[in-house]
C-alpha cells in the first residue's frame, strides 16, 4: 500500500471508530428523549460507519495488481465506491433527516429530558472534532507545502475528500442539532426539533452533492495533479537527447497515474542510442515520481 493510501486508511479509520461509538450512543439518546434531530443524527451516523467500510474496500480493490483483462490496475475502483458513498449521504443521510423533520414537524411528540440528547451531543462534537483533526493531519502530510485550498481544489485522492466532507457535514449536522435540541427544551415546542432534523437533511445533501461533483471528475477521466504534471514536462524537456517537448497526456489511474509523451529527439542519433535515451527517460521520470505506474514515449517529427 502507497502512502497516500496509507494516509486514506489512516484517516478512514479515525472516521469509523468515532462515528461508530457516536451512533450506538446517539440512538439510545434518540429512543429515550424521543427527539427528531437525535434521530436524524443517528442515522447519519449509521450510515458514515458503512460509508467508511466501503471507502476501505474501495482502497483494497484499487491495490489489486493488474490483470490482463485489466492491464492498467483496479486503481479507479476507489473513485466508483466513493460515489457510492456520496449516493449514500444524500439518500440516507440526507433525505431520511428531511423525512424526518417534515414527519415531526407534521405529527409533534414531545421531548424527554432533553439534556440527556444535548450531552450526548456534546460528546459527539468533541469525537467528530478527533476524527476531523486526524483527517487534517493525514491531509497535510500530503499536501507539505501546498496550501489547504489548492490541495483540495487539486487533489485526486478521493477518499480522503470524501471523508473530509462526510467529517464537516457530521460536525455541522451536531452543531445544528444541539442548537435546535436547545430551543426546543426552552420553549417547549418540539417543532425546533422537527426544523433542526430538516436543515442537517439540507447540510447532508450539499455536501452529498459536492464530493459526487468531485469524484464524478475522477470516474470519467481526469489529469494528474498540475504541479505534478509542471514537475514530469520540466524533466523531459531538460533532457539533452530531446529537441523538443511536443505534447504530454497523463491519467489519474487511482493512486498511479499512466503518463504519455511525444517528443522530438536530437537530430542524429541512431535507432539504438534513441531507444536508449528513451528507456533511461523514462526511468528518471519514475524514480522522480513513483506514482507514475505507465510510461510510454514516443519519438516524432510533428504532434
Amino acid at each position: 500500500m502507497s502512502s497516500e493510501q496509507g494516509s486514506s486508511a489512516r484517516a478512514i479509520l479515525y472516521a469509523f471508530l468515532a462515528n461508530f461509538g457516536i451512533a450506538v450512543t446517539k440512538t439510545a439518546a434518540a429512543v429515550y428523549t424521543n427527539s427528531g434531530s437525535m434521530l436524524a443524527e443517528a442515522i447519519h451516523s449509521y450510515a458514515d460507519c458503512t460509508n467508511q467500510v466501503l471507502l476501505f474496500l474501495g482502497l483494497r480493490q484499487a491495490a489489486k495488481p493488474a490483470t490482463p483483462e485489466h492491464p492498467l490496475g483496479f486503481g479507479k475502483a476507489g473513485y466508483f465506491w466513493s460515489f457510492i458513498v456520496a449516493l449514500l449521504l444524500f439518500s440516507i443521510g440526507g433525505l431520511f433527516s428531511i423525512y424526518e423533520g417534515f414527519h415531526k414537524l407534521h405529527a409533534p411528540e414531545p421531548l424527554h429530558k432533553a439534556w440527556i440528547a444535548l450531552g450526548v451531543l456534546g460528546i459527539a462534537i468533541v469525537l467528530e472534532t478527533a476524527s476531523l483533526l486526524g483527517c487534517l493531519r493525514e491531509i497535510a502530510r500530503m499536501r507539505g507545502q501546498q496550501s489547504f485550498k489548492d490541495w483540495l481544489r487539486h487533489t485526486r485522492n478521493a477518499e480522503l475528500v470524501v471523508v473530509l466532507g462526510e467529517d464537516i457535514a457530521a460536525l455541522a449536522g451536531l452543531a445544528i442539532a444541539f442548537v435546535f435540541v436547545s430551543l426546543a427544551a426552552v420553549t417547549g415546542d418540539t417543532r425546533w426539533d422537527a426544523i433542526g432534523s430538516i436543515a442537517i437533511g439540507v447540510v447532508l445533501i450539499l455536501v452529498a452533492v459536492f464530493v459526487a461533483a468531485r469524484i464524478r471528475k475522477l470516474l470519467i477521466g481526469k489529469s494528474a495533479e498540475p504541479r505534478l504534471r509542471e514537475s514530469i514536462d520540466r524533466l523531459i524537456a531538460a533532457d539533452p537527447a530531446i529537441e523538443e517537448l511536443m505534447n504530454t497526456i497523463t491519467l489519474q489511474m487511482g493512486p498511479q497515474i499512466l503518463l504519455a509523451a511525444k517528443i522530438r529527439m536530437r537530430p542524429g542519433l541512431s535507432i539504438d542510442e534513441a531507444v536508449r535515451q528513451i528507456n533511461e527517460l523514462e526511468r528518471r521520470i519514475k524514480q522522480a515520481h513513483p506514482e507514475v505506474g505507465w510510461c510510454f514515449v514516443e519519438p516524432d517529427v510533428s504532434d
